[in-house]
Order: C-alpha cells, then structure tokens, then sequence
C-alpha cells in the first residue's frame, strides 16, 4: 500500500540569494583558473578570444532554451528529463547517463586540479593528501542539510566572484599601464611572435575544446 501522505513535491530550502551565487559560481570553472594559459599558447590572444566568444554564443543559447523548457513544464528531476518527455526515451536514458559519466570525471579533475594549485603554496606536502582533504570538504557539504549546503556554497562562490573582481582590476590597471613598466606596451601581447593568431584557424578550432573547458570547468 502506498503512503499517500508523503509529499509530493521537493521541500525548497534554498533562498534567491543562494540560488543567484551558486548559478554564477557554478559558472567559474576550475579551467578558467588553469587552462587560460594553454588555450592561450595554442590559439594565440586573438584566436582564444574568438574561441570563447564562440563557446559563450552556443552556451547563452542553450541555456536560455533550456530554461525556457523549465518555464513551460517545471519540473523536479534534471534535466534529462526534457530529453525523455520530447524526444524519445533512450535518449534521456542516455543523456542522464553521460551527464552523470561527466561529472564523475569532473569530480576526478577537480581533485587533480586542487594539488597543482596547492603544491604552488605548499610543495613539501604530497598531493594525494591535499585529494584526500578536499574529496572529505565535498564529501561533507553535500552530506549537510538543504541551508547547509546552501550557506557553504553561497560563501564559496562568493570567493570565485571576488577573485575574478580582482583579476579585472589588475587587468584594467595593466591596460593604464599602472603596473607595466613605462617601455612596455600593453598591445604587445597581440603582436608578439605569430599572434594574434597562433597556428592560424586550425589552431583557433583546437582551442574551442579549452574553451569549452574554461566555460564549464570540466
């Protein structure tokens, strides 16, 4: 016999606030912070520009059909879903699936990721302790409660916004030449070696996967 009294729809715990900050954290990527460089090297200034312009375009469109789809029919499971409901069944078996195969390489990625960033800070310790660490953080955020996570993951996507704040900040400085030399020219970048287009359109095409990267953070 089914229990008619349990409820039929998620509790919602998660306020504006932290709903907007983890929807523009989730939006700075591990990648953005480690793969600028070698998106950089392979397609030159000119040619990583065009690649991520190119990436965001396909990305701006996507979400705002996805979230269009939510609109018409909410609802409380993912949204592999919307591929079971109007295109055929297999293929939301499939998309689930491979979104799930996604994020645990990502998981994998990221705990890979975090030892490059703290054996900058702290060589003598070795890496897989810094893995060890941070899989017990993730682990624990997510084993908290609904206003739990909400509040951790607020804060966290709260130090990604202000490290991209001040990047731009220095950014801009560099552009006002407040922190080059004076014999140094900002556009030199751009003109330095084959760029701004490294390698020409080819290369340009080989760094749309980085900026793929650099979008997600995969």
């Amino acid at each position: 016999m089914s229990d008619t009294s349990a409820p039929q729809h998620l509790q919602r715990k998660l306020g504006a606030r932290h709903l907007n900050m983890i929807a523009i954290g989730g939006s700075i990527g591990t990648g953005l912070f480690l793969a600028s460089g070698s998106t950089i090297a392979t397609a030159g200034p000119g040619g990583a520009l065009l690649a991520y312009a190119l990436i965001g375009i396909m990305i701006y469109f996507l979400m705002t059909s996805l979230g269009e789809l939510a609109t018409h029919n909410p609802s409380s499971g993912a949204f592999f879903t919307y591929g079971s409901r109007y295109v055929e069944e297999g293929f939301g078996f499939a998309l689930g699936w491979n979104y799930w195969y996604n994020w645990a390489i990502t998981v994998a990625f990221e705990l890979v990721a975090v030892q490059f960033i703290m054996k900058f800070w702290f060589p003598e310790i070795a890496g897989f302790y810094w893995s060890a660490i941070f899989l017990a953080v993730i682990f624990g955020i997510n084993a908290m409660t609904v206003k739990g996570f909400g509040e951790s993951e607020f804060w966290f996507s709260m130090i990604k916004v202000v490290a991209i704040i001040v990047f731009i900040i220095i950014g801009i400085a560099m552009i006002v030449k407040i922190m080059l030399t004076p014999d140094v020219s900002v556009w030199s970048n751009w003109t330095k070696g084959d760029a701004p287009f490294v390698g020409g359109a080819a290369s340009t095409g080989r760094s749309r996967h980085d900026c793929r990267i650099l979008v997600s953070g995969h």
